[in-house]
């Protein structure tokens, strides 16, 4: 039998004894009772002990189950910041990238617009080169036809070459 049983037999005795007539008192048999509360004592320590060792234990594993949890949302704390600063970087670093991109692009085309342009100047005084020679060429045979039809073409009229 477990102490809460004793102490539950030791009120049902209680309960059950004679009530002195005129007062709240009761007759029991004092050796009786001395009796069960020595049971009961002898029976109290190692209930006390092992309830004692079972609340210790539950102690210790709630301690345990509290640094577990700590270190598990420390851990949490630490990937999460890592992961928001590997997001911040790897979102700072695509914008760089964008830039740089973009700027790349911007300098391509402003080359590409003065290559075109000192190109298209470079022809066109080309052009104008050649549309004198052509001119200076086309001068030269009309005096040479002008000439021959009328016969007198000498080598001292010829003509200069022209500058180029």
């Amino acid at each position: 039998m477990g102490p809460l049983e004793r102490i539950e037999e030791i009120i049902a005795y209680v309960e059950q004894a004679k009530a002195v007539p005129m007062s709240r008192a009761a007759k029991i048999d004092r050796g009786e009772i001395i009796a069960m509360l020595e049971e009961l004592s002898g029976e109290l320590p190692a209930e006390l002990r092992r309830a004692d060792a079972m609340l210790a234990e539950r102690d210790k594993i709630i301690e345990a189950g509290q640094r577990e949890g700590s270190r598990i949302i420390t851990e949490a704390e630490a990937e999460h910041a890592r992961l928001v600063s590997l997001h911040e970087v790897t979102v700072s670093a695509e914008h760089e990238a964008q830039r740089l991109i973009n700027q790349a692009r911007d300098e391509a085309n402003r080359l590409r617009n003065e290559v075109d342009e000192y190109v298209d100047t470079t022809l066109a005084n080309f052009e104008q080169f050649l549309h004198r020679a052509l001119s200076g060429v086309e001068r030269g045979r009309d005096k040479m036809h002008a000439l021959r039809e009328i016969g007198s073409f000498t080598p001292d009229m010829e003509e200069k070459p022209l500058p180029m």
